[in-house]
């Protein structure tokens, strides 16, 4: 019997590295893959272009945005645009998340605090972006300062209501589990609670990073005169369709970019998890 409990120990165990191929992927031919589609389009719309079946007038071909980027980049006007553009998403970020990671622990964690400010919080949710400048404006003037909150008030709402949610929808069997094992208040929140939201916190902390890229627009429309959003709005009132598609795909690549980064950097924190996104 031992013999047989040993071949088939042995069986399982050439049969993981196979099985596990799969799991693990290839990350370099999950990158191209993901790349086919963007690279089909902008192929296809150069050759509609380039064979006559499309002007390309409003939307340029790929060549020439790529040619606007390489202008761009060689006088060096692309770099300062993409470093005022990032120093704003990051300042507004690290704002942002912060007082939401705070904010949605004390009500999520406790009942009255979440009684008395959630229904708050929700309701200026529903506010949109443009609506803030003027009040901002008002309020911090038009330099750098009224663009970080506004970028930082767009990260808050996600990241609010994913740590909110996570610690409100933690199963209440764990945290029992915890007492039966007499766990202190600190170790319950570190042993238990804290696994149990981080995956939420993550993918909000995602979330909020990206919309962080969709305010720094409407941020820099507040007497900007550097930035990727400057880019945008000049293009748009010079009529130059190429530069405003080439700040739009610097806007894709950035935020691709920090994305990947974030994600990175937070993999360690979930690394214990056991999912099936890989197989399904």
């Amino acid at each position: 019997m031992a013999a047989g409990l040993t071949d088939t120990a042995e069986a399982d165990g050439r049969e993981a590295p196979a099985s596990g191929l799969p799991l693990r992927g290839d990350r370099v031919g999950r990158a191209v893959l993901g790349l086919l589609l963007p690279l089909g389009v902008a192929i296809g719309w150069e050759i509609a272009v380039r064979g006559g079946l499309a002007q390309g007038r409003l939307v340029p071909p790929p060549s020439r945005v790529l040619a606007t980027l390489s202008d761009l980049a060689a006088s060096g006007e692309l770099w300062l645009h993409v470093q005022a553009t990032l120093v704003r998403v990051a300042s507004g970020f690290v704002l942002g998340a912060g007082l939401g990671i705070a904010l949605g622990a004390v009500t999520g964690t406790l009942p009255l605090a979440r009684h008395l400010l959630d229904p708050a919080f929700q309701a200026l949710r529903a506010v949109p972006s443009l609506a803030w400048v003027p009040l901002f404006i008002l309020w911090l003037g038009i330099l750098e300062t009224p663009k970080v909150v506004l970028i930082g008030v767009g990260v808050f709402f996600p990241v609010y209501v994913g740590v909110s949610g996570a610690i409100a929808s933690v199963d209440r069997k764990l945290v029992e589990v915890g007492r039966i094992f007499r766990l202190s208040k600190p170790a319950l929140a570190r042993r238990i609670l804290l696994p149990a939201v981080l995956p939420a916190t993550i993918v909000a902390l995602r979330t909020g990073l990206g919309l962080g890229f969709l305010f720094v627009v409407a941020a820099e429309l507040m007497g900007a005169s550097e930035g990727l959003g400057y880019l945008l709005v000049d293009g748009q009132q010079f009529g130059k369709p190429e530069q405003i598609l080439a700040a739009i795909l610097a806007f894709a690549l950035l935020g691709k970019a920090a994305d990947t980064i974030l994600v990175v950097l937070t993999r360690p924190l979930l690394r214990w998890q056991d999912v099936a996104r890989d197989i399904l």
